[in-house]
């Protein structure tokens, strides 16, 4: 049995702003040094990119990376780099991601996730070259963010869904 295709009502910007500041907040958790914890500001950023490109683009994306870089207090400019080139690729490929249901978008998401990694430690060995490849372990985190992806869009598209009331004499 097919899911039914909802019509999504137009998304506030309210709750844009919102979703991306609990996103930014959760990356706040103690838990950073940890092996595997997902990037919520990467994956809040990808879903805004993806669904409303004209909203969420590359500014925002530069700017939540400048303020993770002031949180993390690592080199200025590496998350807003990172940020900046997810959200680029994120809207490059936002209209052929939307074809597919959640979980086959998340064959799409994952790459851009690895990427942001791959270009942070790019960063950080072409500053200090004396900097140690963290491990392939560092790559789960990508992982376990792109298995969040259906979870994300489900809790972010939850407000724009109509109610499901049917009439037959409507045609939508």
């Amino acid at each position: 049995m097919n899911s039914p295709h909802y019509i999504l009502l137009p998304v506030s910007s309210l709750f844009i702003t919102v979703s991306l500041a609990a996103a930014f907040f959760l990356n706040f958790l103690p838990w950073g040094a940890w092996i595997g914890v997902p990037d919520f500001v990467a994956l809040a950023l990808v879903f805004w990119s993806i669904h409303q490109p004209r909203k969420v683009g590359i500014g925002v994306a530069f700017l939540m990376g400048l303020l993770m870089d002031v949180h993390s207090a690592i080199y200025l400019g590496e998350n807003a780099l990172a940020y900046t080139l997810l959200s680029y690729f994120a809207i490059t490929i936002h209209r052929r991601v939307l074809w597919f249901k959640p979980l086959a978008q998340s064959f799409y998401v994952l790459p851009l996730f690895l990427f942001v990694q791959a270009s942070q430690i790019l960063v950080r060995v072409l500053v200090a070259p004396d900097a140690q490849f963290p491990g392939w372990l560092y790559f789960l985190s990508s992982l376990v963010t792109t298995s969040l992806w259906p979870v994300a869009t489900w809790l972010l598209l939850a407000p724009q869904r109509r109610a499901v009331d049917k009439d037959n004499t409507r045609p939508i």
